[in-house]
């Protein structure tokens, strides 16, 4: 009798926390650790924030170019300021000479937030014609 009410008491408070869904793993690029993708996410459905830009400099001109890794990590360091949970379609390409670096790669991504499973993302509004 002593251990029913704390037992029942245990079971009241676990009860909420045990009928939860465990939370989403989210989504990580294998093989860099971050999740930017170089191609479209088509098994989950998501809005788009924006497109996400960077630059990624060589300190020197004996500098090895930017690895694919330091790229994405760029990439997804400009996503999450605009509150993505991916970023999709990352492209870049060769280092190049500009006026402050020895060696510049540009990249560019798409940010997406995911949305709700069952959810259907808004159509993209039409651009006006006149």
């Amino acid at each position: 009798m002593r251990f029913i009410l704390p037992a029942a008491l245990v079971v009241a408070i676990a009860s909420p926390v045990l009928a939860q869904p465990a939370p989403k793993q989210p989504l990580i690029h294998e093989e860099v650790g971050v999740p930017v993708f170089p191609y479209d996410i088509t098994d989950r459905p998501y809005e788009v924030l924006g497109e996400v830009k960077a630059g990624v400099r060589k300190a020197t001109i004996f500098s090895k170019s930017s690895s694919q890794d330091k790229i994405y990590a760029e990439l997804w360091e400009r996503g999450k300021k605009l509150g993505a949970d991916a970023v999709i379609k990352a492209q870049y390409g060769d280092a190049h000479i500009s006026a402050f670096s020895w060696g510049k790669t540009n990249a560019t991504g798409v940010a997406v937030r995911f949305l709700p499973a069952g959810s259907v993302a808004a159509p993209a509004a039409a651009p006006a014609t006149n």
